[in-house]
């Protein structure tokens, strides 16, 4: 795992101990530390742990004062206390001043490690929890398997740090989003981001699985198990053990077999069909629908304990008409893939607007069939609006009705925030239109101009002097 844990004590025998003990239980990245001011210092310094096991009775400074110097310099890092003293009141000091828990020497496997995963899921949380806090955009720590998901948006962003957070744990992963968001891919993701990315990951679409192949496929059966011909086969959960299981369309899964997946959930134990001996499995589900399952259960059509249970880790990816930022990114890397070398594409001003003000019920799936087909249709690789489907060029406004006398169209523009093809116009452009509008009635008299406007006249000489008129 790639949580950062350092140990200080000053028992190298139990340092040792618990250094096996972690290890032993995958955590990779575990440091240890003899001297507890030495600890203080490396933390002054700004070197960053996930959490810290700190040993309470050390000599030069104890685990209390090292406490509060790792709570004020790295407030981010969990702490465990570790001590021979069985004292209430000690662990409740250590609990005011931020300690997360209070361990006893010796401490059980068990205890140690089932402490040391609530520490850090406690960590993953609150880490998730300031994203919405920061002002600059969410960094990812691995960005490598997140690299085929572009975007610029902040929200996605943000999606993607919490889901990195979330790959780190196995808890299960809830993904929510409409159609042709990118589901499959973050679910591909989370599993290259996780502890199991060298284990299977296996995509099974609910949809294409009925009540009558659900055991089959799902736990697998044994020999005989049907006909007494029939050689056995390694369902979904055995093909998949130590890896990830992507169940896409959990919500078109049949009430009956919800109950049976729950199971798995639960206890990591299912039944291989033509056996009654229980098999343990070991697999991160991850999830994934375009439904309202909160309505689905309001309707008894989706089991609330099974929604809880899947959404250990809920993620919801926004659609495309509302992260914009990223329709010409993913125009250019459709484009890309598309065209060779010796055919270069692009797609002309009017083509780029259709692209950009259209809707996508579809999102991103669509938009990447939109420009696959265009490309088929553009000559000289270039995409125009007569490339595009229908349903885009419908999305063309027809022309206005001519202006009244006196007032030119350019005029009617300018008295709003929309050129006539109903796109919005940045303000400077408004601006220009208004100044210029203006400057024509008044018959070029700067002075009178600028009175009506409420500008001062050598702001109007220099708006106009910009603008290239005399």
């Amino acid at each position: 795992m790639e949580d950062k844990i350092i140990i200080i004590d000053d028992d190298p025998d139990y340092l040792d101990i618990l250094w096996s003990r972690l290890r032993s239980a995958g955590f990779n990245h575990v440091q240890i530390e003899y001297s507890s001011r030495k600890a203080a210092e490396r933390f002054r310094q700004g070197e960053d742990f996930d959490l810290a096991m700190i040993d309470l009775n050390m000599p030069d400074m104890d685990g209390m004062q090292l406490l509060e110097v790792i709570r004020s310099s790295s407030p981010g890092t969990e702490c465990i206390m570790v001590t021979a003293v069985d004292d209430i009141h000690t662990a409740i000091n250590c609990m005011r001043k931020g300690a997360y828990d209070y361990l006893i020497k010796p401490v059980p496997q068990q205890n140690l490690i089932l402490s040391v995963n609530r520490a850090l899921e406690r960590k993953r949380l609150l880490d998730i929890l300031d994203i919405d806090k920061r002002k600059a955009l969410p960094e990812l720590t691995h960005k490598d398997p997140f690299r085929p998901i572009l975007t610029r948006s902040r929200n996605v962003l943000k999606v993607l740090k919490e889901a990195e957070l979330h790959a780190r744990s196995d808890v299960p992963i809830l993904i929510t989003g409409e159609t042709g968001t990118g589901k499959d891919l973050l679910a591909r993701a989370i599993h290259a981001a996780s502890p199991r990315a060298d284990a299977p990951f296996t995509p099974v679409n609910m949809a294409s699985l009925g009540e009558s192949l659900f055991d089959a496929e799902f736990f697998g059966h044994t020999r005989g198990a049907f006909t007494g011909a029939e050689k056995a086969r390694a369902g979904y959960l055995e093909h998949t053990h130590g890896g990830s299981l992507f169940l896409d369309e959990i919500g078109v899964m049949p009430l009956g077999l919800q109950g049976k997946l729950l199971r798995v959930l639960q206890s990591g134990e299912y039944l291989k069909l033509g056996t009654s001996e229980p098999r343990q499995t070991d697999v991160r589900i991850i999830a994934a629908t375009n439904e309202e399952l909160e309505q689905m259960i309001a309707r008894k059509t989706f089991r609330k304990d099974l929604y809880y249970r899947l959404r250990g880790g809920w993620l919801h990816l926004p659609p495309l008409r509302e992260r914009k930022a990223d329709i010409p990114l993913l125009i250019n890397h459709f484009l890309e893939n598309r065209c060779t070398s010796q055919t270069k594409c692009r797609v002309d001003l009017q083509s780029l607007s259709l692209l950009m003000n259209y809707a996508y019920p579809g999102n991103i799936r669509e938009l990447k069939s939109i420009i696959q087909s265009s490309i088929n249709l553009a000559r000289d690789g270039v995409i125009t609006a007569a490339c595009l489907p229908d349903s885009l060029r419908a999305t063309i406004p027809r022309p206005e009705c001519p202006p009244p006398p006196g007032e030119t169209s350019a005029g009617r523009s300018a008295a709003g925030t929309e050129d006539v093809t109903g796109e919005i116009l940045p303000l400077a452009e408004v601006e220009k239109a208004h100044i210029l509008k203006v400057y024509r009635q008044t018959d070029r008299n700067k002075s009178r101009t600028a009175r009506l406007l409420g500008i001062g006249l050598n702001t109007l000489r220099r708006r106009l002097e910009a603008y290239d008129v005399k």
